[in-house]
């Protein structure tokens, strides 16, 4: 008797796990991602400037390289007798690597590397992209940070005993509403502002929630930023948190700075309020960089 209950419940089982359920999924319109996170070593002679550009391709589907038909990159400062207004220079942005999706400074016809020692806070980077007919906008300052003090292993846990703990610590610059962006690798990000922590020696812990080896090297970057950058990695962290990292695939509702200005006569206007659902995903950010290693023991 107990031999055929057996068979009986694996039968039940078998055809009942034998039905396919298909679900028409609601085409969505293809979006321009735009990857234009530009991290600043100011050691280095020039900025590091590549923007990568693809394509939404729907549901369950990766993103898909992209081409432009033009990029450019307008650097300069507000005018000292008219605030309101800027003196840009333009720099040609091209795929210098065929196929790649990523865009850099010319360096063929003519050099347009932009050197580190001329920008300062104050410098206003716009960035000016043409796909498929449309034009795209985004403006930003160039964000400085503080480095890191220190960088040390701890010992707690936080949910499980497999947990890694890393100790950072930094000092705030007083007088001044610092926004900061720390990039822990992994795709794992956090946003932190200076509301409670102003011109202090600031300590806290990150706990990584995977596996990871002794001995191996754990890059630690923190990032100069906004407050709407700031802002925009806050909200990517709230809903990419279990899908494997924040600049994998954006999400469709955390809008960017990058916005449809075709048709637009007036490029001051930056905003999406006359086109709500015309916009692309993705950031354009210039910001300073300070990163160190360490070793897991």
């Amino acid at each position: 008797m107990k031999k055929r209950l057996v068979i009986l419940l694996v039968s039940i089982h078998f055809f009942a796990c034998e039905d396919v359920v298909d679900a028409d999924l609601p085409e969505t319109e293809t979006r321009l991602i735009v990857n234009g996170i530009v991290r600043v070593d100011i050691t280095q002679e020039f900025l590091p400037i590549k923007i990568k550009v693809t394509e939404t391709n729907g549901f369950f589907e990766e993103p898909s390289i992209t081409s432009l038909e033009n990029a450019i990159l307008l650097v300069g400062e507000p005018n000292p007798d008219a605030p309101d207004l800027l003196n840009l220079a333009p720099k040609i942005l091209k795929e210098l690597t065929p196929g790649s999706g990523i865009y850099e400074p010319d360096t063929v016809n003519v050099d347009e590397r932009i050197r580190t020692e001329f920008i300062s806070p104050t410098t206003v980077f716009l960035l000016i992209l043409e796909h498929k007919g449309k034009r795209y906008a985004a403006q930003t300052q160039y964000s400085m940070t503080v480095p890191i003090d220190r960088l040390e292993l701890g010992t707690e846990t936080l949910f499980d005993e497999d947990d890694t703990e890393v100790k950072i610590t930094i000092t705030d610059v007083p007088d001044d509403e610092n926004y900061y962006v720390f990039d822990f690798g992994f795709g794992e990000f956090l946003a932190l502002d200076d509301q409670f922590i102003d011109g202090k020696e600031f300590e806290f812990s990150y706990f990584y929630q995977k596996d990871l080896e002794i001995g191996q090297e754990v890059e630690i970057s923190i990032l100069g930023a906004d407050q709407q950058f700031f802002n925009y990695i806050d909200l990517l962290v709230e809903q990419t948190q279990n899908d494997g990292g924040v600049f994998e695939t954006p999400a469709a509702t955390v809008r960017g700075n990058v916005f449809d200005i075709t048709g637009l006569d007036n490029i001051n206007i930056l905003d999406n309020l006359g086109r709500p659902e015309s916009f692309p995903l993705g950031y354009f950010a210039v910001v300073q960089e300070y990163k160190e290693i360490i070793v897991l023991e």
